[in-house]
């Protein structure tokens, strides 16, 4: 005989005994705590599965990516979230997924990949936004690439995508260089105003430091006017490894205008976020944007959380919360590699209409997914 068949013998034995037994009590089998007819999801279906098994249905923990998760971007759009990160690499894949949590077993779609050789490689912080463009509403994808020799040569670049799919396809669109020099520029981002009028800010170095700037686009890839700068590392703790001004982008709510920052070196633990807020009329206008002076998030040792940066916000499904991206690491040694892993929590907000970032939360804290998850999305 062969195996298979020795096995089923005994199968059959023990299917034929288990009916004489129900038909002599005249009962049914219980059902299993842990089988859908119970109420619970299977094993094979439940994102609590594997490594989260003792996370509760409608629950995460950080981190949500670990591969490419450095320099992160969370979109929520037509019942999805999609995340992008920083790849090193010559293109850029997304991740999607109903819920949350979902992300961290979503398959990575190659969206776009570049070959021309000035432009090809390094690609880094990736930032998506959805805005009114020459070809009407279009996602518009910022981001910074180089050559494949070195990061010297580091420049900001556009795509467009055909329709309203975030998945695209994409079409390149330009490179943003407000000073025709093609100088050194990074961590690109958008401050859209209830107006229209559309600012690009960025960071690059000049003096020895790596300063923010702001400059009117008349459309997501052309810069009109000169740039300005709007904030210089200047406290103490902007300046842990070297002073850095960085990865900026903006937070509006209840009428207010503000923007988030990284500051210090992105290879020590003590990177972390500032805050701004604009409290002029004219983003480029001099003294229209307040910094405060303290960090608003920053490295958490008790939670084993350290360099926690470089973020984006996102609402939740119901639109009453507001969630924050960012990425850290797990380890006070790990510095600017792929060693960093996005996260995300929740933003509440204080008394005076800031708002609180809070602390980072430790890799074994069970997170509630955001307001108005569903709940077929949440099995």
């Amino acid at each position: 005989m062969t195996p298979t068949r020795t096995r089923v013998l005994p199968l059959l034995a023990a299917v034929l005994l288990a009916l004489l037994a129900l038909l002599q009590t005249g009962g049914a089998p219980a059902a299993r705590a842990d089988s859908p007819a119970a109420g619970a999801d299977s094993p094979a279906d439940s994102p609590a599965a594997g490594a989260d098994s003792a996370v509760a249905a409608g629950a995460f923990t950080n981190p949500i990516v670990t591969q490419n998760g450095a320099d992160p971007t969370i979109i929520r759009y037509a019942g999805y979230y999609y995340h992008l990160g920083t790849t090193w690499a010559s293109h850029w894949e997304m991740r999607r997924s109903p819920t949350l949590g979902g992300l961290k077993t979503a398959t990575p779609t190659t969206v776009y990949r570049e070959t021309v050789a000035s432009r090809c490689c390094n690609f880094w912080a990736p930032e998506m936004h959805r805005l009114n463009g020459p070809n009407g509403l279009r996602w518009y994808l910022t981001y910074s690439a180089g050559v494949s020799a070195n990061i010297d040569h580091q420049h900001v670049h556009v795509l467009e995508s055909a329709g309203n799919n975030p998945l695209g396809p994409y079409t390149y669109k330009g490179q943003v260089d407000p000073y025709g020099d093609n100088r050194w520029m990074i961590d690109s981002s958008y401050l859209s105003l209830p107006d229209g009028r559309l600012y690009l800010l960025y960071s690059f170095w000049e003096g020895g430091t790596q300063n923010l700037y702001a400059v009117r686009m008349s459309n997501p890839w052309t810069p009109t006017g000169g740039a300005v700068r709007i904030a210089t590392p200047t406290y103490g703790w902007e300046k842990v490894g070297s002073g850095v001004n960085e990865g900026p982008t903006i937070l509006q709510h209840d009428g207010r205008t503000f923007l988030t920052f990284s500051a210090s070196h992105c290879d020590t633990p003590d990177y972390k976020l500032g805050l701004m807020e604009l409290t002029g009329s004219d983003p480029l206008a001099a003294g229209a944007w307040k910094k405060f002076s303290n960090p608003v998030f920053q490295r958490n040792d008790a939670n084993g959380v350290y360099g926690p940066g470089h973020n984006f916000f996102f609402p939740s499904p119901d639109g009453k919360e507001v969630w924050m991206a960012y990425h850290a690491n797990s380890k006070a040694t790990d510095g600017c590699s792929g060693t960093r892993t996005t996260r995300a929590q929740k933003v509440n907000w204080n008394a005076d209409g800031t708002p609180d970032f809070g602390t980072p939360v430790s890799t074994s804290t069970a997170l509630a997914e955001p307001a108005g998850t569903p709940a077929a999305a949440r099995r």
